[in-house]
């Protein structure tokens, strides 16, 4: 292995625990409940945590590779953890062939079960760096927007006018609410976007009339399921 190739995890010797409820500098230990299997305490901390549900998703699938990939049958196998870090992350670098940020990615995701679900400390963790070139992105051009967006129609072409126009990402265009549409204002309110922060940002003047016929076909249907329950 290169001399380069060896780049340390600091993995934050800040934060130790001293205790399963210790206080780490401002932020309480959670303790997940001892009757359920590991993978559902994984989720029990996050939850409690406030993290995204993608973000759940993302670690609990990286955290299930890991333990196929040493074949751990038994949570004490997953103990002491440093060494077995070191061997996957290398893996993924020189055989899974991956990108850094995918590595960064696994990386704290195990660094999440280990801390946080195992309340165990790492050492510091060496492995080899993935290392691969850095693209350019591809970007498309307003005229190749406009023939995709042109080529959609209905509720998928708003969501998509929005996404483009008023620069939402897809999950804070499908959880827009009537409240968080402000015409007059030409704004919108986005709430509890990325790191659960609230923030305003402009509606796009393409989405505007789809925008006000999708509204009207929302308060049409729901006036003849009111209506329809009151019989």
């Amino acid at each position: 292995m290169r001399e380069d190739e060896g780049r340390q995890y600091q993995s934050g010797k800040n934060r130790r625990l001293d205790g399963p409820a210790a206080v780490r500098r401002g932020f309480e230990a959670v303790v997940p409940n001892p009757k359920l299997k590991l993978m559902d305490q994984v989720r029990e901390v996050m939850r409690l945590k406030h993290y995204a549900i993608r973000t759940e998703t993302c670690y609990c699938d990286w955290i299930r590779r890991y333990i196929r990939f040493h074949k751990m049958k038994a949570r004490e196998e997953l103990l002491p953890g440093t060494e077995k870090v070191e061997v996957f992350l290398s893996d993924l670098a020189v055989n899974g062939q991956v990108a850094a940020s995918t590595q960064n990615q696994a990386f704290n995701a195990l660094l999440f079960l280990y801390r946080e679900v195992l309340h165990e400390e790492f050492e510091n963790v060496q492995a080899v760096r993935a290392d691969r070139p850095v693209r350019v992105p591809v970007v498309l051009t307003p005229e190749e927007v406009k023939q995709v967006v042109t080529a959609m129609s209905g509720t998928t072409q708003l969501v998509v006018k929005l996404l483009y126009g008023s620069g939402l990402r897809l999950l804070e265009g499908l959880r827009l609410r009537v409240q968080d549409i402000d015409f007059e204002m030409k704004q919108l309110t986005v709430r509890d976007g990325k790191g659960s922060k609230d923030r305003y940002t402009v509606l796009a003047e393409g989405a505007i009339p789809a925008l006000r016929e999708q509204l009207i076909g929302i308060w049409f249907l729901a006036r003849r399921a009111y209506s329809a329950l009151r019989g």
